[in-house]
């Protein structure tokens, strides 16, 4: 019985070593367990590499082999679709401009101009190919370029701006068209609302000033209109030689009366008169213009309106120095055209300058450069009926700002393209601008 006892607790302990000698290899063969992982940072935004970067979006360049290579770099399902960017996502206008209420675009842009220096403020006319205008586009429906570069647009608003319109009348057309000029003045104050303001200027070989800005509806502008009708110039054939001439017989190249010819008895002369020359100093009633504009508050739409057939002689200031004002000072030029520049056909001709010769449209140039518009029209009723039309044009545009980047004290000119996103649109904006630090003020 004792032998019986001793064999069961030799066989227990033969089995309890063999259990631990089979737990001890298997914990040699197993490997250990690693502990859970230790929280990271979350890497920075400059440092992504996936195929969503900041400030690019969403890329068509997919991860290279080592990235795939590595667990943490491998796309998931359905992550192939993010990465493609598709082809009307629009990468540079990221976020809706800032649209103020009807009634309040004057006030948000006149305070944004002020107080943004680099804010850039373009008012835009849209035509569809009837010549109509187009209404009820949004900001989605614009693009902006300036100097080729895409500009987001920060800005946007259809209200009307009040207006300050600088009237140019030209004095030195023929007497024919500058009384349908006279006859015309009088529709000029029904094409204006309580709200605009107008200067009145006429030129001929010098500028006048006939009045500094007063209220459209007031009764000193019918009066000062009045006071500014003339009687234009007689276009007669000159004559210098001949029969007809200041000296008819000649000898030697002199007059035979010395009394007739240029000097009296004294001679000294040929006996012949130079052809006197056309005086049309529309540059320099341009400038006139556009400096009595600069003092005009900011916010409102500063338009020189020419009633002219753009003839340009005799002026002292130069076409560039003009336009170069104007695109500093936000100055659009509108116009109508009378004389010869009404013409169907003599029209576009007259707006191709010789060298060495007077400029007989250079008209278009101004309002092409502005952003304003022109009529062509060459009796009394279209004259009128041009006034409405211009004055409704430049008070039913799209105003678009955006920020510029370019510093504003180089002052160099920034070429500015806007672009309607729907076809036979015609787009009218001003070209470009010169900066001005006189935004700061």
């Amino acid at each position: 019985m004792k032998l019986g006892f001793t064999a069961i607790a030799l066989a227990a302990i033969l089995s309890s070593s063999l259990c631990v000698g089979q737990s001890a290899l298997a914990q040699q063969q197993q490997p250990a367990v690693p502990d859970a992982p230790t929280p990271q940072a979350p890497r920075p935004l400059s440092d992504v590499n996936g195929p969503i970067t900041p400030g690019t979006g969403a890329g068509d360049q997919q991860p290279g082999p080592s990235s795939s290579s590595s667990p943490s770099s491998q796309q998931q399902p359905g992550s192939q679709s993010q990465a493609v960017t598709s082809p009307e996502k629009d990468t540079v206008q990221t976020a809706p401009p800032e649209t103020p209420t009807a009634g309040e675009g004057f006030d948000k842009a006149a305070k944004l101009g002020t107080i943004n220096v680099n804010f850039v403020e373009v008012p835009v006319t849209v035509k569809d190919a009837k010549g109509k205008l187009v209404a009820g586009l949004t900001y989605r429906d614009f693009k902006v370029y300036e100097n080729d570069a895409r500009q987001p647009i920060s800005f946007f608003t259809t209200d009307s701006f009040p207006l300050s319109i600088a009237f140019v009348i030209d004095q030195s057309v023929t007497s024919d068209v500058m009384a349908k000029v006279n006859e015309s003045l009088g529709a000029i104050q029904g094409a204006l609302t309580p709200y605009d303001e107008v200067a009145v200027f006429s030129y001929g070989h010098i500028v006048h000033e006939q009045t500094g800005f007063t209220g459209a509806q007031s009764t000193r502008l019918p009066a000062v209109l009045a006071l500014t009708k003339a009687t234009g110039s007689e276009m007669l054939v000159p004559v210098n030689s001949g029969p007809f001439g200041p000296c008819s017989i000649t000898q030697n190249g002199g007059c035979v009366d010395p009394n007739v010819q240029r000097g009296g008895s004294a001679g000294g002369s040929q006996g012949w008169d130079p052809i006197p020359k056309e005086i049309h100093t529309l540059n320099d009633a341009i400038l006139a213009a556009a400096k009595e504009l600069s003092t005009r508050p900011k916010g409102r739409r500063r338009i020189i309106y020419v009633i002219s057939d753009g003839k340009e002689n005799g002026s002292k200031a130069k076409y560039a120095e003009v336009l170069r004002y104007l695109e500093t000072n936000k100055t659009a030029v509108y116009g109508t055209l009378v004389g010869d520049s009404a013409r169907w056909g003599e029209g576009y001709v007259s707006r191709i300058h010789l060298p060495f010769t007077m400029y007989d449209n250079i008209l278009v140039k101004y309002i092409h450069a502005t952003g304003g518009t022109a009529d062509s029209e060459g009796n009394v009723n279209g004259i009128e009926k041009s006034y409405a039309r211009i004055a409704e044009e430049a008070r039913n545009q799209y105003t678009l700002g955006y920020y510029s980047h370019q510093p504003i004290i180089d002052g160099k000119f920034r070429k500015i393209l806007v672009l309607v996103d729907r076809p036979n649109m015609e787009v009218i904006a001003k070209t470009g601008y010169y900066p001005s630090g006189q935004d700061a003020h």
